[in-house]
């Protein structure tokens, strides 16, 4: 598989990025395209489930068993503590990690809804 096999390892990264990055920001980018919160909601839902219970992230699962069959190392940590927390010198086993990820999880998309929720009340105030 070779170089295929790591070129398609770094682009399920780049899907896996792209939809924690997704999931931290829809529901702000749902204040100017309504209709990405039938995409946010549920991925938002999943990706919540899998943190929470401890599971292994599919897309994680899928890289890491396509680095193999190329040849290359695996990873330890999951995607988030290998591509974002380690780098920045913070361990994803920290207390203080988890709790910072939660957060910046969570504040967007509770600005972003409160934002959404305000917006609709004030629609049907003025009906």
């Amino acid at each position: 598989m070779g170089d295929w096999g790591v070129l398609l390892a770094d682009a399920v990264a780049v899907l896996h990025a792209t939809a924690v990055l997704f999931m931290l920001t829809g529901s702000l980018l749902a204040l100017r395209w309504p209709q990405v919160l039938w995409l946010h909601v549920p991925l938002s839902l999943a990706i919540l489930g899998i943190y929470l219970t401890g599971s292994d992230c599919p897309l994680t699962t899928w890289e890491l068993a396509l680095r193999e069959r190329a040849g290359e190392p695996g990873y330890g940590g999951g995607f988030i503590g290998h591509y974002i927390t380690e780098p920045l010198g913070f361990p994803i086993e920290a207390t203080s990690t988890q709790v910072g990820i939660y957060v910046v999880a969570f504040l967007p998309n509770l600005v972003g809804y409160a934002l959404l929720a305000a917006r609709a009340q004030r629609a049907r105030a003025a009906v």
